[in-house]
């Protein structure tokens, strides 16, 4: 028979294992670094020009960053610094390189969600991050899953539970019962409201003394944050049900949307979240703060069946949301029902030769009609190889295999990700103006 404690014994058996893999997966520092770029990639795969014309350029304005030049002196590599310097100094056909953003508006929020796992929903949330940020955008991504694939894809590791989403939404439980407390009299009855109390188990932790930075951490990719995931901040299921209770007025859907709300607008331009493969708390939270909902789903009838279920359990909790709370609390920026700008369905682990594959494809477009990505994602040995090393095909090193293997794999990702612009640029329009 085995236990709690059997399970204990063998979680400090992996604990054990992981500084190797990590030696394996990122550098000896044990930190994930990102590689330079090379002019080839640069100019042909980033800015989308001749690389003749970029190296002219380059030749003929010395102020521009150069890079560094291999010692044969053939190839030049620049980081993601000096790419997004180029970007802001070069034109091209008296054409600006920086990517479009719509004028007043705060960052648009992308909902990377489904049941099933294996879908790809944090490949999905990893390799949208990276191509943004080799567009120009500045991201923000919020891992929701406590499984924290996104998070260890990202370098971190050493992540306590306090910094998580489970963090954010004790700190709003504090702040909106504060709110409330500080609210004495009914608005209409002038009759005293009942206070709420909080344990001073939950107030003694100082959450809602921390800063909407404090959530916040670096990567090793300049333009892209992270409010990061840990397997700790699994039990926020458990505590979401105990706060409720403790304040049944808390609109505890509302809470992430709140803390995003407290960024500065021009702080990012997109916001990702990657969601965990069940409908709760973090996942409902995911949800309500995102403008658009991103489904991904593998070719598979059961992944078909699954994602069915997923909107089908989504509707109807957003539906149990509204009749429970059914108005809007204008102090707290909560409006229901739930509109999104636009529901998208992205098929993964694609294989274009697969006949059961190609059907499947087409079953979604026959369902789902125009909400579906006319580029899925394609499974290839490059993209086997990411998830081995944790890292997107745009941070392997094409030197590391054939230049066609590692192109058809970017190629995928990459018709992928423009459709996954377009599709934001036109939803981002329809957010309201925020000055």
């Amino acid at each position: 028979m085995y236990d709690h404690t059997d399970l204990a014994n063998l979680q400090a058996q992996s604990l054990k294992m992981q500084s190797w893999i990590r030696r394996q997966t990122f550098s000896p520092e044990l930190e994930k670094t990102l590689r330079r770029f090379s002019s080839w990639e640069v100019s042909e795969l980033i800015f989308k020009i001749n690389q003749s014309t970029f190296r002219g350029r380059l030749a003929a304005e010395p102020d521009l960053p150069s890079g560094e030049v291999e010692p044969d002196g053939r190839q030049r590599w620049f980081s993601l610094d000096e790419i997004n310097e180029l970007r802001r100094k070069m034109k091209i056909n008296r054409k600006s390189l920086m990517p479009k953003r719509p004028a007043g508006k705060r960052a648009f929020r992308v909902a990377i969600a489904n049941f099933k796992g294996g879908a790809g929903k944090s490949t999905v949330a990893l390799h949208l991050a990276h191509a943004s940020a080799l567009d120009g955008y500045r991201v923000l991504v919020v891992d929701f899953d406590p499984q924290a694939t996104l998070s260890h894809s990202m370098g971190l590791n050493d992540v306590s539970e306090e910094h998580t989403v489970w963090g954010i939404m004790a700190r709003d439980l504090l702040r909106e019962t504060d709110r409330m407390n500080a609210a004495m009299t009914g608005a209409e009855s002038g009759a005293a409201l009942p206070q709420r109390r909080i344990p001073s188990s939950i107030r003694d932790m100082g959450l809602g003394d921390l800063r909407v930075s404090d959530f916040i951490m670096p990567t090793a990719w300049p333009t892209i944050d992270i409010v990061p995931s840990c397997a700790n901040a699994a039990f926020v299921e458990f505590a979401s049900a105990q706060y409720r209770h403790l304040n049944p007025d808390w609109t505890f859907f509302g809470a992430v949307s709140r803390y995003l709300d407290a960024l500065p607008d021009d702080s990012y331009d997109l916001i990702i979240f990657d969601c965990p493969p069940a409908i709760g708390y973090q996942s409902m939270n995911a949800v309500f703060a995102a403008d658009m909902l991103y489904v991904p789903s593998g070719p598979g009838y059961w992944e078909y069946d699954s994602t069915t279920s997923f909107i089908g359990q989504l509707s109807e909790a957003l539906a149990d949301l509204n009749d429970g709370f059914g108005q809007t609390f204008s102090a707290e920026k909560v409006t229901l029902p739930k509109q999104f700008c636009d529901i998208r369905f992205l098929m993964t682990r694609y294989e274009p030769g697969n006949e059961l594959h190609r059907a499947m494809f087409q079953a979604f477009g026959k369902v789902f009609g125009p909400h579906v990505a006319k580029h899925p994602i394609e499974m290839t040995r490059a993209v086997e190889q990411s998830g081995r090393f944790l890292s997107s095909v745009y941070e392997i090193d094409y030197r590391i295999m054939t230049r066609e293997t590692w192109r058809r794999a970017r190629a995928s990702f990459d018709g992928a990700y423009e459709e996954f612009k377009t599709s934001v640029l036109e939803a981002w329009e329809k957010l309201e103006k925020t000055s």
